[in-house]
């Protein structure tokens, strides 16, 4: 899961903050009205949400009346959070990590890691939110996981397979059960499930590909076939002038224990 050497996961998505922030699916409504009924949270509770990226998550939970602490090592993936989220009340925007927040111990009642926990390192992860977290405090794993379960939808995932070298190989996209286990220890996990959906043009469809970390860079020769490849692709499958990513938005929370 965790491999710095290989995915750097503190650097690697840098060069495509714009897209990440425009076209990465965000989080339907129920799941922070979820977290905070199963947290016993109230506005202006402290909330670590920790691999914020550009804010997807942040922004619900402020919006909830939260008080975030957005935790994000990446320099151009912060300040994307801070241009969106900066002048709203209760966000304050961290350079930290996962192991190392820098945020007080007992400071906050709750911690959410989406779409993030899988390039954490798990033991130094697991560590740092019990420092962290006030006690009887809770923690949360987030993923959007997309659907394959449409000509689309197929179509796509064979395009990845097909030029996206990293993809093939297996690179990491969400944590296995036993590595979700493995971070919440002897806690009780309650898990849920929620229906989510993006749709796009073809502009939103390159984007959404290229927000992804295993795409070819801008300048690398691989790029240009690959979106040749997809444009295909979408004048294929479009319907009215769009197509449709479906996701299973799967969430875990406990009462985090030693």
């Amino acid at each position: 899961m965790h491999a710095p050497d290989r995915y750097r996961p503190t650097e690697r998505f840098g060069d495509r903050v714009d897209d990440y922030r425009r076209y990465r699916p965000g989080y339907p409504a129920a799941l922070s009205r979820w977290l905070m009924a199963e947290a016993g949270l109230q506005p202006g509770d402290a909330v670590a949400d920790i691999g914020a990226g550009t804010g997807l998550l942040s922004r619900d939970l402020l919006a909830a009346g939260l008080a975030v602490h957005a935790v994000e090592p990446n320099a151009a993936m912060r300040a994307a959070a801070e241009a969106d989220l900066g002048r709203q009340p209760g966000f304050a925007s961290v350079a930290g990590t996962a192991e190392a927040t820098t945020l007080p111990a007992a400071s906050v009642s709750l911690v959410t890691a989406a779409q993030a926990y899988h390039w954490f390192e798990p033991e130094a992860a697991r560590a740092e939110s019990l420092r962290i977290l006030r006690p009887g405090g809770h923690a949360a794993l987030i993923w959007n996981v997309r659907r394959i379960d449409s000509r689309f939808a197929e179509a796509y995932e064979t395009l990845l397979m097909a030029r996206c070298p990293d993809y093939a190989a297996g690179q990491p996209h969400q944590a296995s059960a036993e590595e979700i286990a493995r971070y919440f220890g002897p806690s009780a996990t309650r898990p849920i499930s929620f229906d989510y959906q993006q749709r796009f043009d073809f502009d939103g469809l390159k984007g959404r590909l290229l927000s992804s970390s295993y795409t070819p860079p801008a300048g690398d020769p691989a790029r240009a076939p690959l979106l040749e490849a997809l444009r295909s692709l979408f004048d294929q499958h479009q319907q009215d002038g769009q197509v449709a990513f479906g996701y299973d938005t799967r969430a875990w929370i406990a009462r985090l224990r030693p």
